[in-house]
């Protein structure tokens, strides 16, 4: 069994729990509204910086690139690893919105949920939108992969993570508490399959 993994799965079933309990209401919380706004309204000049990153949220793009990751770390474990968190993601997004079933009316895209948004490239206006399965495919693959990587770049995986984030919210995707909730899944799952593997 692997502390490090272990440790990041608990760290994420804390942050995926905060975000749930968060996210069980009737409205979109103030405070969560206030900041889609400050970021959606961030200009312009940032949408080419953050579109790239935001690739890494797309379910071939980011297994691509762990398994990418694996084959010149020479780690063939890592390259498992990052298929295992493309499948966790997919079951864990499902299982998370029929346990948020009650509120996906209210959990639904900024373009629905939040007046005034400002929805950029190819972003949908309507559907669910909680969890961002984005977020959870880039934290999943960004912890597995971490340990392939040159200790000077391990900040590398964990800016991905941040620019994903913020690249979600920023086009008008995804509601703050959605991709918050994307991150405790993603490290619950990436940290579960470090903890078994590594």
């Amino acid at each position: 069994m692997n502390l490090a993994g272990l440790t990041v799965a608990v760290l994420g079933l804390v942050v995926l729990l905060a975000a749930l309990a968060h996210a069980h209401g009737s409205t979109i919380p103030t405070w969560e509204a206030d900041l889609f706004r400050r970021v959606n309204r961030m200009p312009e000049w940032l949408y080419p910086l953050l579109w790239g990153p935001m690739q890494l949220g797309n379910l071939a793009v980011g297994t691509a690139a762990g398994i990418l990751i694996g084959w010149l770390a020479d780690a063939p474990l890592v390259a498992v690893g990052a298929v295992l968190a493309a499948m966790a993601k997919l079951v864990i997004e499902r299982v998370i919105r029929h346990q948020m079933h009650a509120y996906l009316a209210v959990r639904t895209r900024p373009g629905t949920s939040q007046p005034g948004a400002i929805l950029r490239g190819d972003v949908p206006a309507t559907g669910a939108s909680f969890p961002s399965g984005h977020i959870i495919l880039v934290a999943a693959v960004a912890v597995v992969v971490v340990p392939a990587i040159p200790v000077p770049l391990r900040w590398i995986p964990l800016l991905a993570i941040a620019l994903t984030m913020l690249g979600r919210v920023y086009v008008g995707a995804h509601n703050p508490l959605d991709v918050i909730a994307g991150l405790g899944a993603g490290l619950l799952a990436g940290g579960a399959i470090l903890a078994v593997g590594g």
